[in-house]
């Protein structure tokens, strides 16, 4: 039985996905000045030529990076406003656990835009905007149903939250990598969801 043909667009989904992921490894390893069009084309196991053609520059292929490597999946039923924050801050520090070349890739790439790499920072701008609106939507939710303090102002507690997670993150690839990356996750989870909870 002879199997089934791919069709152009998941020809062309697979090459997009083998260069972002070969893109990945070799930010977490070496940063974004290891990635050239040619250096990811050879990792991907595709010419230079493909890259271009799927992202056009190293600028555009570095914003797609950023989107892909910040991309995790968040569970969406929890009743409460608090319960999604926490769900949506344990879903973040979930790449810990195995310290994935995604997260690392990504805690580099944000680390660089503030010093090394400033042309990233237009890049996480938006991204960051965005993270901000949603961690303010479930505190706002969490005030709304009881769940979380009434004294917040959402968005200095959504900035504070982002603090908090990336901080985290970045101590369980630098200094803390002796300490249990799931261990670190609970901590950080717990202490965020003791320090908003609403009075009983």
């Amino acid at each position: 039985m002879r199997a089934a043909r791919r069709t152009q667009a998941e020809r062309r989904e697979e090459a997009r996905q083998r260069v972002l992921q070969a893109a990945t490894a070799l930010v977490a390893i070496h940063g974004s000045r290891a990635v050239s069009l040619a250096a990811v084309g050879e990792a991907a196991g595709y010419s230079r030529g493909i890259v271009h053609h799927h992202f056009g520059s190293k600028a555009q292929l570095l914003e797609e990076l950023i989107k892909y490597t910040q991309t995790f999946d968040v569970p969406a039923d929890s009743a409460t406003g608090l319960s999604r924050l926490t769900d949506f801050a344990g879903a973040y520090l979930g790449g810990l656990h195995e310290r994935s070349p995604r997260s690392e890739a990504f805690l580099k790439l944000w680390t660089e835009s503030a010093g090394a790499e400033p042309s990233l920072a237009e890049f996480f701008a938006e991204r960051d905007g965005h993270f901000r609106e949603v961690l303010a939507q479930y505190i706002v939710d969490g005030i709304g149903d009881g769940s979380i303090r009434p004294d917040l102002d959402p968005q200095t507690a959504a900035v504070a939250i982002i603090g908090l997670l990336r901080g985290s993150a970045l101590m369980a690839f630098s200094t803390a990598r002796d300490v249990s990356a799931g261990d670190l996750a609970s901590v950080a989870v717990g202490g965020l969801e003791r320090s908003l909870a609403a009075d009983d």
